[in-house]
């Protein structure tokens, strides 16, 4: 499947750092609890994702060919001290224009190691847009604030979810993944907002080993219906399957079957 160019994710990490960054100087209770991420506060989801970053800045500035060790990220654990939004927002406009700034140097084919087969800047440029853009979901919901997404980065976002419960599939055998395998059955993902620029619709055929999946319109087994944001969160596990933006069409058994299992981000 065709990612999208990388000033494009270049970009749009800009993006999402400005809007993570509009979070935490919200006023928002840095200590309250993210209840999609429930053994995190807000400020320390905050902190993860800035570290997230900060460690593939690392990696693609110096070109690394194998693991570094997060221990070894200058910077990575944030500011010192807690409950201080304007040391943390600081931090993480300097982390964001870092890693912006490293990954358009870069560019998408320089050699950088991976957990996956994509050893280059180019699968780290599109990792960490999907990375923040979820996690600004979690920091969205634990501060009480509005949430949305372009509709390219979160088609996209779906794309690579797909591709990488396929890589786990193939990969990690003891991976919850493994046993996402029901003969005869699909799942349909139907964004109810979908442009034809975009083609946010998915079939998801779960007959074997390895899931099989393509863009489109397709009868399936289950079908999940709502705007793009909604499906997206919900196939991140980020909204729950009754909430009101969501529809839920055929056997709703099979959907939940899928979330226990692909359980990423």
């Amino acid at each position: 499947m065709t990612s999208l160019p990388h000033d494009r994710y270049c970009a749009e990490i800009a993006h999402q750092v400005g809007l993570l960054r509009a979070v935490v100087t919200s006023g928002a209770d840095l200590s309250a609890t993210v209840p999609t991420c429930p053994d995190w506060s807000l400020e320390q989801l905050v902190r993860h994702t800035g570290g997230a970053l900060r460690w593939v800045e690392l990696m693609v500035r110096t070109r690394a060919q194998e693991e570094i060790e997060e221990e070894q990220v200058p910077g990575a654990a944030g500011p010192d001290g807690e409950g201080d939004a304007a040391a943390l927002d600081a931090w993480l406009a300097e982390t964001g224009e870092m890693i912006v700034a490293a990954l358009r140097e870069a560019g998408p084919d320089a050699k950088v190691w991976s957990w996956t087969g994509e050893c280059d800047a180019g699968f780290w440029a599109r990792r960490m847009t999907h990375e923040i853009t979820i996690h600004r979901a979690d920091a969205t919901l634990a501060a009480g604030l509005p949430y949305e997404v372009a509709p390219d980065i979160a088609a996209d976002a779906i794309d690579e979810w797909l591709e990488i419960v396929e890589w786990a599939q193939r990969t990690l055998p003891d991976d919850p993944a493994r046993e996402l395998r029901r003969p005869g059955s699909s799942i349909h993902l139907h964004a109810t907002d979908n442009t034809p620029e975009v083609n946010a619709e998915w079939f998801v055929d779960l007959s074997e080993e390895v899931i099989a999946w393509r863009r489109g319109h397709e009868k399936a087994t289950v079908a999940l219906r709502g705007d793009l944001t909604a499906v997206l969160l919900a196939f991140y596990r980020r909204l729950p399957l009754d909430s009101a933006e969501l529809e839920v069409l055929g056997e709703r058994e099979l959907l939940e079957f899928w979330l226990e299992r692909a359980t990423f981000g």
